[in-house]
């Protein structure tokens, strides 16, 4: 289970975080803890994380209903996003227009890189597991999709795979050599209208 980290400052500010450590904000603290108890009920194996806060604080969310430890990898970090990071969406479309069109950092990592290393990650966490099980490892946005597309095959750009929410989660299996998406993005959804309308008063 693909897990991304709850929501930051910089999330609701449109910034580009990188591997610049910002903390989630009180939202991000409470989608944690939320989305934390449906994870627990699928009773997870392992619980790997980025070592960067906004995904370790995710991580210790469920650790604290399951048990488990949370076991930091840091090749399961963000993008590193050069002289980007802290910049808003506006601000590098006005100094950087040329990269912006690939998003491509010029003094970033490259999304090869990236992919590389945290499809490499996941790699050595499923071969750690028994068969049959499930390890959630929660990482960042743009780690998430690179190292899904590496492993389904599919290209990066153009995306074939929306992007992560905040708190969202993806579901791959692999049998054998061959990877599988059962879901993708899935969150809480709200409580559904009752029947009845307004005038339900059961």
């Amino acid at each position: 289970m693909l897990w991304r980290h709850g929501q930051t400052t910089y999330n609701v500010e449109r910034r580009f975080q990188g591997q610049s450590d910002v903390p989630l904000n009180e939202v991000g603290r409470r989608q944690a803890a939320d989305a934390a108890r449906y994870l627990a009920a699928l009773r997870p194996a392992a619980i790997y994380s980025s070592d960067l806060s906004r995904a370790s604080a995710t991580a210790g969310a469920l650790a604290r209903l399951t048990g488990l430890p949370v076991q930091l990898d840091k090749d399961l970090r963000e993008r590193g996003g050069g002289s980007w990071e802290g910049l808003s969406e506006a601000e590098i479309r006005e100094r950087f227009p040329v990269e912006r069109v690939t998003w491509s950092p010029p003094d970033g990592e490259p999304a090869a890189a990236v992919a590389d290393r945290a499809s490499g990650a996941l790699y050595r966490i499923a071969d750690s597991l028994p068969g049959g099980s499930m390890a959630v490892v929660v990482s960042h946005g743009a780690a998430l999709g690179m190292a899904a597309a590496r492993l389904l095959d599919i290209p990066w750009e153009p995306r074939v795979l929306g992007p992560f929410g905040n708190c969202r989660w993806s579901v791959l299996s692999r049998r054998r050599t061959r990877w599988r998406l059962l879901e993708h993005n899935v969150g809480i959804l709200p409580d559904p209208v009752p029947d009845g309308g307004a005038d339900d008063e059961s």
